[in-house]
């Protein structure tokens, strides 16, 4: 079992080694092939040069002044933006480069553009090159291989000067294998050349950085929206049901009024949530082109403060409110993302009410103009509780302030703030949200 270990062990760099540089060939042959339109029109250019006399491939110097004057083409071609995401595909495919080390998308800037020519001239270039060594030398080594034992070959002019009908007949198979081996060593020394030079040429740019770390931070933020809407949206409903349904199981037999009250909350809750959980599940399929993903509008104060306060009041909680909507006389004419974010702040708000204890709430909304702008002042007080022994009946229970933090965050994009904490015996929390000018 050991010995066997060790020669797979000792086999498998070599596997390697053969399977890279296969790939690595089939790569170079690629750009060899790639590099073809661009020679034969180079190969007319110079053959008007040259006067047409002869074609440019029967003479070696004009194929050689094609090939240099095709270079130039491939570097302008190599500007274009798509080059670089077809490269880069090429050589994670073929060249065992690590994909974080090259750049995804197109290039950006003209600066990554010119790196992306300059890999672009140097693949197809090289690849042209091992190319037609590929086409030439296997032939060649064949016949030399096989010169000792078939005498008709020896009439064919190899263009050898050191060969003759009279070479000892070891020389020939000997001179083939080594053409063989030469082949295969350029092709590998090509292949770790373009390994070496993709991460540089093909690398990520600073702008690259840029757009990725962009990126990042817009799924990072939508992730935070989306954690925000759900914690908001499931979390209020599943506290208020859960209350609604303990407050009713207490009175059934002594208050079956309020028994039947706390069962129409939950179910309007309930309905209200999953058409709201529906809504968050359509910002994930955003951008599919289908009916799903289009997400039905988020509550605002004007479409539902009234039912969000009358179902938390069915959970057995007093509140008592006092709304101005200031200047703009109705919570309809107020811009529409301050006031859905203000729904959401409300919310949490009631909330963490629901959740620890049955003190009553006192929640005041009111827009007011400061310093020639409006906002927004929200403030939740939860004094002590007026009935101590349904307080005592529900369990205290933390979220470790992930609701506060939401709040806080949804102050923060209209450039408000929130305060959170202990007042007067009891609680209070306080935002202020900027609604960027007079209200609509």
């Amino acid at each position: 079992m050991g010995p066997g270990r060790g020669r797979l062990g000792r086999g498998r760099p070599g596997r390697e080694w053969r399977s890279r540089v296969r790939l690595g060939w089939v790569h170079l042959i690629l750009g060899g092939a790639l590099l073809m339109p661009y020679f034969l029109l180079a190969q007319v250019a110079v053959g008007v040069v040259a006067g047409g006399g002869s074609p440019v491939l029967d003479s070696l110097p004009l194929s050689l002044a094609a090939y240099a004057v095709s270079l130039p083409l491939v570097a302008v071609s190599g500007l274009f933006g798509l080059v670089r995401p077809m490269s880069v595909a090429a050589v994670r495919a073929m060249c065992a480069v690590p994909g974080e080390r090259l750049a995804e998308g197109r290039a950006r800037s003209w600066a990554a553009r010119g790196r992306t020519a300059a890999w672009w001239t140097l693949h197809l270039g090289v690849g042209a090159l091992v190319s037609g060594m590929t086409l030439a030398v296997p032939p060649m080594a064949v016949v030399l291989i096989a010169l000792p034992f078939v005498s008709a070959l020896r009439e064919i002019p190899l263009g050898f000067g050191c060969l003759s009908t009279r070479t000892e007949s070891y020389v020939a198979p000997l001179l083939g294998i080594g053409l063989l081996a030469g082949l295969v060593l350029c092709a590998a020394g090509a292949t770790a050349l373009l390994a070496r030079l993709a991460p540089v040429l093909l690398g990520p740019t600073a702008a690259d950085r840029l757009a990725a770390a962009e990126e990042r931070a817009a799924d990072l933020a939508l992730r935070g929206r989306l954690a925000r809407e759900l914690h908001d949206a499931v979390g209020h409903a599943l506290s208020a049901v859960t209350l609604q349904a303990s407050a009713a199981r207490r009175v059934l037999d002594s208050d079956p009024g309020f028994v039947r009250e706390a069962l129409a909350a939950i179910e309007d809750t309930t309905r209200r949530t999953v058409g709201e959980l529906d809504a968050v599940l359509g910002l994930l399929r955003e951008g599919d082109g289908t009916e799903a993903g289009r997400a039905g509008p988020a509550p605002t104060l004007a479409a539902d403060l009234e039912g969000l306060l009358a179902r938390s009041r069915a959970a057995g909680t007093p509140i008592s409110t006092h709304q101005d909507p200031g200047p703009a006389g109705d919570w309809a004419r107020l811009p529409a993302l301050a006031s859905r974010e203000a729904y959401r702040i409300v919310q949490e708000g009631l909330s963490n009410a629901l959740r620890h204890g049955a003190a009553p709430v006192d929640l005041r909304i009111l827009v007011r103009e400061r310093n020639g702008h409006s906002e927004m002042e929200i403030t939740m007080t939860n004094g002590p509780a007026a009935s101590p022994e349904v307080g005592e009946a529900r369990e205290a229970r933390t979220t470790g302030g992930r609701g506060l933090r939401g709040a806080a965050e949804r102050a923060a994009l209209l450039g408000g703030h929130v305060e959170a904490g202990r007042h007067e015996g009891g609680w209070r929390l306080r935002a202020v949200l900027p609604l960027g000018g007079a209200a609509r």
